[in-house]
């Protein structure tokens, strides 16, 4: 309807400007809304999930060490914990992690209740960002010889958690779910775009840059202080 509205209004100016308001103002007005409609549509918002899903290998079906599943708000916290139990149920991995300060208690206690052996489930609410996700996962799993994971996230989000995962040296299996269906076009474009200038913040901060394995065996002083007092480790 609003497109309709911009159009219709538009045309009246169109009709009633002169040559000169035509050229300098309505005309520019017409090309920017033009813009803004072809941005905000589902076009764009299909180009823009491309851009970050293309280079995204499929799922091989393979098993793995863990299944890692990170949190990203309530409303994207189900169909997490839908794909975590549906690929325990397949027998992919021996375990499942949670990861996320917001979220992975909340996850780790419904796939409980979906039926996952509560000695299955570990994980850390610890994490504020994707960086941290990686960090924190890495500090918990890494001694347990855990190399291979199945990682769970949502379509925008996997490219980043994808390289992040694999430069503290694990074998990602991505596995991706979508936007929920209920998002408008515009919310859901904003999330995408919200990944484009994520990536490029992590590239120019160095956070997507292949650790060591110092780096690796030893978690910074600050992973090593939160996991000592904040109590963040998730036991069911």
């Amino acid at each position: 309807m609003e497109p309709l509205i911009f159009f219709a209004v538009i045309w009246l100016l169109w009709l009633i400007s002169s040559r000169s308001w035509k050229r300098r103002f309505v005309l520019p007005l017409a090309i920017i809304g033009l813009l803004y409609l072809f941005i905000t549509s589902p076009i764009m918002l299909a180009l823009a999930s491309q851009g970050l899903t293309f280079a995204i290998p499929q799922d091989s079906g393979e098993n793995a060490d863990a299944i890692v599943i990170l949190g990203r708000g309530e409303s994207l916290r189900s169909p997490r914990v839908d794909l975590g139990n549906e690929l325990w149920q397949q027998k992919r991995a021996p375990k499942i992690f949670v990861s996320g300060m917001l979220d992975a208690q909340e996850i780790a206690t419904h796939l409980k209740q979906k039926g996952v052996p509560h000695f299955k489930i570990s994980g850390e609410s610890c994490s504020q960002s994707t960086e941290e996700n990686a960090q924190f996962t890495t500090a918990l799993l890494y001694p347990q010889g855990i190399q291979k994971i199945l990682l769970v996230t949502d379509v925008p989000h996997m490219l980043r958690s994808q390289i992040l995962f694999q430069s503290y040296g694990f074998k990602v299996i991505p596995r991706m779910i979508p936007l929920p269906v209920q998002w408008s076009n515009n919310k859901q474009l904003k999330a995408v775009l919200r990944e484009y200038a994520a990536l490029i913040h992590y590239q120019w901060n160095g956070y997507l840059r292949n650790r060591t394995q110092e780096e690796i065996v030893n978690p910074s002083e600050k992973v090593s202080d939160r996991l000592k007092n904040w109590n963040c480790r998730i036991n069911i």
